[in-house]
Formats: structure tokens, C-alpha cells, sequence
């Protein structure tokens, strides 16, 4: 799933634009997850390919290359954003084309394109995020996120209510938060002294070897891809049903909740691939094995207490998003489904995690290829339009899914070599050749 800037400057728009009817909702749902299949998501893992190579690097104490990786990052992701801006401008050709409610795709196709501006900004910011966390440097990514979720709260009201701009100024302003982030970002790099190190300025050197961060990159993004564009089908298949309209909006609204409720163990998750890749790259397996089985304990806690909270406050949550009652209703049979399915979808969390800071993209691929796109979405289609479960069979068909994912995922972990992993990540960073006296 994607990171928390994403999902809480999404949250926020959604909320404003829940209070607009369930028209205004279920576009902009529909708009949302075509921006996320086809864009957000696609920077998203190709930016997580950092954590690996500024992670390790780090660890092996190799300052001046986490800046050049940044930058190989940056340019690939802005040029990424060029057809990605393209394909979201024909955005309501593309949904009636899939024989999605006009009034729908109408108004999914106006939110997409002002929702264009929001792309660039969103690839930089993967950048600068993996830059300053796999330097364990979190306060300020704390610090920016906080203050850009308040203007956008702020501009939110003003474009959508005070200037009555509607979904348009809702996906507008989610590009202007998105650039206060980066630019906030851009100054502490430039001018702190904990970035000294590790940013020496813009370079050749980060023009070259595109290739060889595409060999990570690319394995990155099918990592976060096939996941997250399995949920994003969810709300696709909802728009199939009876009452479209009621469907994803409470889609919408699901899918927000299991993204805000991910927040925790996607922070745990950053931290393990985080600590992994360092202690990896400073050659020391058994740190790196230490940290994964502790950040595996404390994801059961977690998700045990918050799906708890999910279920207790399940009648009144709706509210939050909408005055429709029967969305309400509805949202309140849906969410002991929801707790269930976030309790293991916070326990992979971590676990891909600690894929991440491993390197181990490719494995995580095959993963996810198979437990959601043989398992989940079938299942989920079945229970759908077979069994007639409507928006329940979605939730139960795609946490079958999420089960096999966890579960392949533990045994990769429980069986992963540290030692060797320390040597590959040691051999990526000093050619074949790993200091004999590193590894303890």
C-alpha cells in the first residue's frame, strides 16, 4: 500500500468530497484508483528501490552514493511522469471504454486531470523520503508531513467549499500539498548538517547507470504494484454492481480505513527494511536478523489492538465521510471484514519490509503475482457475481488473497539465509570482492 503522505492527503480530499453527494464520491473514488494503478503506485515502488541501494550504502558507510542514487531516482520517476500524465487526460474515454455508469466516468475523468499537476511532485517525494529514512532520519519526514497535511486541509477547504471548486479543487489541491512537501524536503537536505554527508549537489555521476537501478526498480515496482493494484480492482468490480453508486462509495471509504490503520505497520515495516539494509550493508547478518524478528512480534501486538478499536467504533466511522445513512449502514456490516483483513494485511507489512531491505524485490513479485491475482481477485470475483455476496464477497475474496501473502512471505523470512544476504549486499557494494574481515 502506499506510503502515509499518499493516503492522508487522500483521506482528507475524500472527506470533503463525501459531503458533496454520492456522485461527486464514487468518481472521485473511480478517478483515485485509476491514478493509483496507473501512476501513484508505479512511482511508489520504483522509488522503494532505494531502500535497498541507500540503505546498504549507508551501512557500508559509502555517504557520497545516496545522493547519487537520489538522483538516478529522480530523473527516471520525472520522465515516468510524462506518459503518466497522458494516459490520466483520457482518463473518462478509458472508463466508458469499460463500460463504467457516464455520469461516472465523467466525473472521473474531470477529477484526473486536474489531478495531473500531483504526479511530479509525488515521484520527487518518493525520492527524498527513502533518502532521509534509510538514514534514519524520520523527525523532519514527521515534521513535513505534518505541516503539509494541515495545508491541505486548508487549501482543501478553500478550493472545494469557499471558492466552490468541487472535486476539481479537491485534486488540485492535493498537487499543491504534495509540492510544500517537496519543497520543505528540498530545504532541510540542502541546508541541515545531517545532510552533509550523503548530499554533495547534483552530479554526472547521477545521470549514469540508469540501467543498473532499473534492474531493482523495476522488480520494486511490481513488488508494490501487484498488491496495491489488486485493491484498486476492487472498486472496478464494485462499479459492476447493482448500485454502483452506494458500492464505491463504501469501497472508497474501505479502502481508506485499511490505508489509515496501515500507517503503523507500514512505520514498521520502513524501519526493519530500514535497519535491515544498513546492518546488511555494514555486514552484520545477525543485527539484521534480530531486527526482523522483533519488528515480527510487535506487528501482532499492533494489529490485534487497532482491529480491535476497528470493530468497537464500526457503527459511527462512517460519519466521518459521509451523511448518506445507508452508506453508513452498510460500511458498519462491512467492518468486522475490514478488521480481519487488516490485522493480516499489517502483519505482511512488515514482512515485505524486511523484503525490501534485503533486496529480495523479485521474490516478493512472484509473491504477490500469485496470491492475489490467483487466489485474491478470484476469489473475490466468485464470491462477487457467483455467490451474490456483493461488497462483502470483494473484502472476503481479497483477504484470502492477503492470507497466502503473509503466510509465503513468513516462510521467505523464517528461512532466509542471513549470511549470505549480508555477503550479496556486501559484493553489490564493493564489486565481488567483500572485505574477508567485515562480515560478524
Amino acid at each position: 500500500m502506499l506510503p502515509p503522505e499518499k493516503y492522508s492527503l487522500t483521506m482528507i480530499s475524500v472527506m470533503f468530497i463525501g459531503h458533496l453527494g454520492k456522485l461527486s464520491l464514487s468518481s472521485s473514488s473511480m478517478a483515485t484508483s485509476f491514478a493509483a494503478v496507473t501512476g501513484f503506485t508505479l512511482m511508489l515502488g520504483m522509488g522503494s528501490a532505494l531502500e535497498t541501494f541507500c540503505g546498504q550504502t549507508y551501512g557500508a558507510k559509502q555517504y557520497h552514493m545516496l545522493g547519487v542514487h537520489m538522483q538516478r531516482a529522480m530523473l527516471v520517476l520525472t520522465l515516468m511522469g510524462i506518459p503518466i500524465a497522458l494516459l490520466w487526460f483520457f482518463t473518462e474515454q478509458i472508463f466508458s471504454g469499460l463500460k463504467q455508469d457516464p455520469k461516472i466516468a465523467a466525473g472521473a475523468g474531470l477529477y484526473s486531470r486536474w489531478l495531473i499537476p500531483s504526479i511530479f511532485p509525488y515521484g520527487l517525494l518518493q525520492c527524498q523520503i527513502r533518502f532521509l529514512q534509510t538514514q534514519s532520519i524520520t523527525l523532519p519526514l514527521l515534521i513535513s508531513s505534518g505541516i503539509t497535511s494541515l495545508v491541505h486541509v486548508f487549501v482543501c477547504w478553500l478550493l472545494v467549499l469557499r471558492f466552490d471548486f468541487g472535486s476539481k479543487g479537491a485534486a488540485l489541491s492535493i498537487a499543491i500539498s504534495y509540492w510544500t512537501n517537496v519543497l520543505i524536503l528540498a530545504v532541510y537536505i540542502n541546508f541541515s548538517a545531517a545532510g552533509r554527508k550523503t548530499w554533495t549537489g547534483f552530479s554526472k555521476e547521477g545521470m549514469k547507470n540508469l540501467l543498473n537501478f532499473l534492474k531493482l526498480g523495476v522488480p520494486s515496482a511490481l513488488m508494490v504494484c501487484l498488491e496495491d493494484w489488486s485493491y484498486e480492482f476492487l472498486i472496478l468490480m464494485s462499479g459492476l454492481l447493482p448500485n454502483p453508486k452506494r458500492e464505491t462509495s463504501m469501497m472508497s471509504i474501505s479502502l481508506n480505513t485499511t490505508s489509515l490503520i496501515f500507517r503503523i505497520p507500514f512505520g514498521l515495516g520502513s524501519a526493519v527494511s530500514t535497519r535491515a539494509s544498513n546492518e546488511l550493508g555494514a555486514g552484520k547478518p545477525k543485527a539484521a536478523h534480530l531486527a526482523a524478528r522483533m519488528v515480527i512480534f510487535l506487528s501482532l501486538i499492533e494489529c490485534l489492538v487497532v482491529s480491535s478499536i476497528l470493530v468497537l467504533v464500526r457503527n459511527i466511522w462512517g460519519y466521518i465521510y459521509t451523511n448518506e445513512e445507508e452508506v453508513v449502514r452498510y460500511l458498519a456490516a462491512i467492518m468486522p471484514m475490514l478488521a480481519l483483513f487488516n490485522f493480516i494485511d499489517g502483519i505482511q507489512g512488515v514482512l515485505s519490509g524486511t523484503a525490501r531491505g534485503c533486496g529480495r524485490q523479485k521474490i516478493g513479485a512472484y509473491v504477490n503475482l500469485g496470491a492475489f491475482y490467483i487466489v485474491g481477485l478470484p476469489s473475490a470475483a466468485i464470491l462477487t457475481f457467483v455467490v451474490h455476496l456483493g461488497g462483502k464477497g470483494l473484502w472476503l475474496g481479497i483477504t484470502c488473497g492477503c492470507s497466502l501473502q503473509a503466510f509465503l512471505l513468513l516462510v521467505i523470512t523464517l528461512c532466509t539465509n542471513w549470511d549470505e544476504e549480508a555477503k550479496k549486499a556486501m559484493d553489490g557494494i564493493y564489486g565481488s570482492s567483500t572485505p574477508a574481515n567485515i562480515l560478524s
